[in-house]
């Protein structure tokens, strides 16, 4: 099976209708969509998924933010998807981002309200869609394009 990572559009990119935009992006990438659900995350949920940071300053901040508003949860496959969906979200703050990725295009805060979410490693992407997700909430398929996206045969 290929690789799968944890995408969530935050509040401030439900807010600023910035959905499609995002989505648009990873499917023109080429990556697959398995999963989704719009949601509201519960301050519960939300220190759960960010209990590795918990005790650091920025943890109730990152907790309220998180579960301020209605998320667009959703899961995305493909071979090295976390390395890619990492370049295309840019840097965390998107005062410093670099313009043609996600936040660099819309974000200039210099805190952390920065639209997009996604796991930073394969560990994290288990855990994380763990939290949001259950294997029959996940849809494998093939595109028929396949081949012409990735370069491998089926």
């Amino acid at each position: 099976m290929a690789e799968r990572t944890l995408i969530i559009i935050k509040p401030d990119g439900i807010q600023r209708r910035l959905a499609g935009e995002v989505i648009s992006r990873f499917e023109r990438k080429g990556l697959k969509l398995v999963g989704a659900k719009l949601m509201q995350i519960s301050r519960e949920q939300a220190e759960r998924h960010y209990a590795v940071h918990k005790g650091k300053p920025f943890f109730p901040r990152t907790v309220e933010y998180l579960s301020s508003g209605p998320v667009l949860a959703m899961v995305w496959e493909g071979d090295g998807v976390i390395a890619m969906s990492r370049e295309m979200m840019g840097s965390t703050f998107g005062a410093q981002a670099k313009p043609g990725t996600i936040r660099g295009d819309f974000s200039c805060s210099p805190e952390g309200i920065n639209l997009i979410h996604g796991s930073d490693s394969p560990p994290s992407a288990e855990y994380e869609i763990g939290l949001y997700f259950s294997p029959e909430e996940m849809v494998s398929y093939s595109f028929a394009d396949e081949r012409w996206v990735t370069g491998k045969k089926s």
